[in-house]
């Protein structure tokens, strides 16, 4: 069966994507953050990814203008202060005030990451693509913040699936649920393998 347009919009029709809020700005003072839901991984040498944002928000032109931002991954703890942070703007609100988030400075970026993030990604900004409703930020990743609760202290394994991570699906917010296989588990001979 077929969708007709008035059940479907264009764009949105790929789900569930992370739910992560997108930090920028160079000073304290104008350290912003917005929540996006198009972005990933694209190339894994070197580490890419992108985002896709809005040239109207508030964080487009501090983006723009610095070349960098930071990706922070979010969790269900968290899922009230994503949802807040992007339907409200920065020009009227202190986000890190109404949120309650606790900014970091970036190790290598001068826009911060965030404290209750279990994965911040420092990111330069390598093009800008111009789409449409949307103009997409192609990125290098160039620095990483884990933490550090979620390291196994015998193994050195990231646990991020213990993270409670969220995602985005077509409205709504959703905690991501339990490992269900582990990499290449569907080859291997015998019990299924987490």
């Amino acid at each position: 069966m077929s969708l007709n347009k008035e059940s479907w919009r264009p764009g949105t029709m790929i789900y569930p994507l992370p739910a992560v809020i997108v930090t920028s700005g160079s000073t304290p003072e104008e350290w912003n953050m917005l929540t996006v839901a198009w972005t990933g991984t694209v190339c894994s040498d070197p580490a890419m990814c992108y985002i896709s944002v809005r040239p109207e928000r508030h964080s487009y032109p501090l983006i723009e203008k610095n070349m960098e931002f930071t990706i922070n991954l979010t969790t269900a703890a968290m899922a009230r202060a994503t949802d807040w942070a992007g339907v409200r703007s920065g020009r009227d609100f202190n986000k890190w005030k109404e949120t309650g988030l606790t900014p970091i400075p970036g190790e290598k970026v001068s826009c911060p990451t965030i404290a209750e993030s279990p994965i911040s990604i420092e990111c330069k900004v390598k093009t800008i693509t111009r789409l449409g409703t949307h103009d997409m930020f192609l990125a290098e990743v160039i620095n990483v913040r884990a933490d550090a609760e979620l390291i196994d202290p015998t193994t050195g394994r990231f646990r991020l699936e213990d993270a409670g991570l969220l995602a985005y699906s077509h409205g709504f917010y959703c905690e991501l649920g339990p490992a269900i296989g582990k990499f290449g588990f569907s080859v291997k001979k015998g019990r299924r393998e987490n």
